[in-house]
């Protein structure tokens, strides 16, 4: 059995290096176009170059993706755009549309394409139809069980990989193609702006009494009624594995680098002790299971691998995430006094514990014995975002490290 590929998210250049440091074979990532994650920050090409070469260096590979559902008006600009890419030289894009498939097969062949869930994968045929036409790599929508991917995995070539979600937010329409948000706000999701109104909460107006909201229950639990809880499949990775998938992959390319280097350091452990021994991965499931919390998530389901999910997949009344520790920052190196250099993300004042997290499992309790700013002057707490800092924190951390707080209160809007 192949051990399969362990494929996560990175919204900037700082979160693809953490990626990369705390597990991942493979990164996807978007540049300032025709990606479906507008919002985040994304990749210029100088950063994706920069990106490329340190994944590249560390025997990880990079993803671009290009998976927009293009309008006439955006032909043109994806043919410039394919064409800076050619230079820039990712692993592999990442492509639903026919069109853009077409022109990145006409000005990038040498690139692999892999064919987005986007693009409503469900059969083995349509595994065969994109394999005829060069795709590398499909990724399977998020509908089928791990039945189906067993039975699609025997009716498609041996070298045709499959991709398929296992962490990570669900969307709440077929392989994530929404018209909510277009309609509701004019931003299209299919065109990398969505606003999410699926975590809205909803009310029913009755055409002849307007403004007269009558509220949706649903078994009196509440009115998200199209609020999935998140993916978790970390207790399941032997049933993945058999299903012959290729590549596990983490959805999440909005996510910190908190969020990032949780998931996949869990699931690097997770797949290797697997691929030691079966006894091996279910002797460590409490550690996977304890640090899988540890970051930002809207409680847990198995989505479709197990079959059509229940009533017991949504939550019914709120929108927020649990959230048990607070991101401060990453470790980007050490002066000559031994002081930690981050770039803050969250306040933390001096005297307050905190902790290490690093690569190899371990979380390390740290107490912020001093804090400067970069002219050395003396500082009791950090309170702006984005600055830089030098933390006295009594003993060497490593560069890639991530600082974070235990926070008291488990409810908590995203940061």
């Amino acid at each position: 059995m192949k051990k399969p590929e362990l494929l996560i998210p990175a919204s900037s250049l700082e979160v693809l290096k953490v990626a990369v440091i705390f597990g991942a074979d493979a990164v996807y990532i978007g540049g300032e176009a025709f990606g479906l994650r507008a919002k985040a920050k994304n990749f210029s090409l100088d950063d994706m170059k920069e990106g490329i070469r340190f994944a590249h260096a560390h025997q990880a590979k990079v993803y671009v993706t290009a998976n927009i559902l293009a309008h006439n008006r955006d032909l043109l600009g994806i043919r410039e755009y394919f064409t800076e890419l050619k230079e820039v030289e990712p692993d592999a894009l990442i492509i639903s549309d026919p069109g853009v498939f077409t022109l990145a097969k006409e000005i990038c062949p040498e690139i692999e394409i892999h064919i987005s869930t986007q693009a409503n994968n469900t059969n083995y045929e349509t595994y065969r139809f994109w394999h005829r036409l060069g795709a590398k790599r499909v990724v399977s929508a998020r509908e089928l069980s791990l039945t189906e991917l067993r039975e699609l995995r025997s009716q498609i070539p041996d070298e045709l990989e499959i991709e398929t979600f296992i962490h990570g937010a669900m969307c709440i329409s077929y392989s994530g193609r929404c018209l909510l948000s277009n309609y509701f706000t004019g931003r299209d999701a299919n065109q990398g702006a969505c606003t999410h109104p699926c975590r809205w909460k909803y009310a029913v107006v009755e055409e002849t009494r307007p403004g007269e909201y009558l509220p949706v229950y649903e078994n009196e639990r509440g009115t998200y009624i199209f609020n999935s809880r998140d993916l978790c499949m970390i207790e399941h990775i032997p049933e993945l594995a058999g299903a012959g998938i290729d590549s596990f992959k983490i959805e999440g390319r909005m996510k910190t680098a908190l969020y990032v280097a949780t998931v996949a350091r869990t699931y690097r452990r997770a797949i290797d002790d697997y691929f030691v021994s079966e006894e091996t991965y279910r002797a460590n499931m409490p550690w996977y299971l304890e640090q899988i919390v540890n970051c930002t998530y809207r409680q847990f389901t198995t989505g479709f691998f197990f079959g059509r999910p229940d009533e017991s997949s949504q939550i019914y009344d709120n929108n927020t995430y649990v959230k048990e520790y607070t991101y401060l920052g990453i470790v980007g190196g050490i002066n000559e006094k031994g002081f930690c250099r981050i770039e803050q993300r969250n306040k933390f004042s001096v005297g307050e514990t905190i902790e290490a997290m690093k690569p190899d499992g371990r979380n390390i309790p740290v107490i912020v014995r001093g804090i400067q700013d970069e002219d050395g002057n003396e500082m009791e707490s950090a309170p702006h975002p984005k600055q830089i800092l030098y933390i006295d924190l009594g003993q060497p951390l490593a560069e890639f490290d991530i600082l974070r707080r235990q926070e008291k209160e488990e409810q908590a809007d995203e940061q």
